[in-house]
């Protein structure tokens, strides 16, 4: 038996998400994101598929992450967000680095030397994220600086948004406008025409004014946005997992760790093979449900590190072997990553990456 948790992965609906996504923002460039392996949906698979639709880029957080799309043959143009150190690697495997300082840029710079190449790179500006880039009141005489600097070529511009999953967009307002005016400003300076981008998911679907010339989908490939809102994406990951055992309690019987559930009748208990080492939240105990035969059962005591107990009384013929589905739909009844987040206080993405990257994927479609 497979340990834990079988990740599905829908490549078609993977594509559904993209051609949506292209279909919303005109036809203009995508980045698609697919860090964190693809948030847990396996990076190499996922950008198969998405290079296949046509995505302009991919976009990871690190040099290895990239190593790995292009060992398995993806020569999509790849952006390098976060990674400040592995520049040579970025030449040898042809990768498009984020640039968040000029010291970055003297890095790029002096290794673009050496080899007597050069390397386009996207800068990163700070416009109210607070996380990493330039600051956007020297922005645009850095970016006219790093501009001149021997074997860079300043190809992109980009922010992050802090709140465009809020329905108060004021402060997004706040930054897409800096970051507009920044643009305008280094456009003029320069004479370059950079892709501009800034819109994440949350953007492409409920802020059509952030989308500019490319943008930069990330959850919303995979079906979710966490602005409160599905816009008709489909799910890709479905997670699964097996009945080891049904057990008859009687009422008065503690089931799991600290007796937070005692049975108040005759109960029958389905023990799963999922716990928190397969990324299922400990924070799901006595608040969950998974599907059974197609009903809602609920996620009763603890949730251990590779078991989890659920009262099935109210089904008939449940028996060891039987599916159960922790993310997904069986038989018309489905449960989302959505409503697994609101039950512990998180978001989309935790629950997708937890339980993507700790289950056996399968790719379906």
């Amino acid at each position: 038996m497979n340990r834990g948790a079988v990740a599905e992965i829908d490549r078609s609906a993977l594509r559904y998400n993209i051609c949506s996504i292209r279909e919303r923002t005109n036809h203009r460039a995508i980045i698609a994101v697919v860090k964190a392996d693809a948030y847990g949906h396996g990076s190499v698979e996922v950008a198969r598929v998405l290079a296949a639709q046509g995505a302009d880029y991919l976009a990871v957080a690190f040099v290895e992450e990239a190593r790995t799309l292009r060992e398995a043959g993806i020569e999509t143009r790849i952006l390098v967000l976060f990674d400040r150190s592995d520049y040579p690697a970025c030449f040898d495997l042809n990768l498009i680095p984020v640039i968040h300082d000029k010291k970055d840029a003297v890095a790029v710079s002096n290794e673009s030397r050496k080899r007597r190449k050069t390397l386009p790179v996207h800068i990163k500006i700070d416009t109210g994220m607070g996380r990493m880039g330039l600051r956007a009141e020297s922005a645009a005489d850095d970016v006219l600086e790093i501009s001149t600097f021997e074997g860079v070529m300043v190809e992109g511009l980009l922010s992050h948004f802090s709140e465009a999953d809020l329905d108060d967009k004021t402060f997004a307002l706040q930054q897409l406008s800096l970051f507009r005016r920044l643009c305008a400003k280094i456009t003029e300076q320069t004479g370059l025409a950079p892709v501009c981008h800034m819109a994440n998911s949350a953007a492409v679907f409920s802020f059509p004014d952030a989308m500019l010339n490319a943008v930069r989908p990330g959850i919303a490939l995979y079906g979710y946005s966490c602005d409160g809102g599905e816009h008709g994406l489909l799910p890709v990951m479905k997670i699964t997992t097996r009945v080891i055992a049904v057990r008859i309690l009687p009422a008065g019987s503690p089931v799991s760790y600290a007796r937070t559930f005692v049975t108040k009748r005759t109960t029958r208990i389905a023990v799963v093979a999922l716990g928190y080492a397969d990324g299922f939240n400990r924070l799901f105990s006595n608040n969950a449900e998974m599907l059974v035969r197609g009903q809602r059962v609920p996620v009763v005591g603890r949730v251990c590190m590779d078991l989890t107990m659920l009262d099935v009384t109210e089904l008939e013929h449940v028996a060891e072997g039987d599916e159960v589905v922790v993310l997904g739909a069986q038989r018309g009844q489905a449960i989302m990553a959505s409503e697994l987040s609101q039950r512990i206080g998180t978001i989309p993405y935790e629950i997708l990456t937890s339980l993507g990257n700790r289950s056996k994927r399968e790719y379906v479609h």
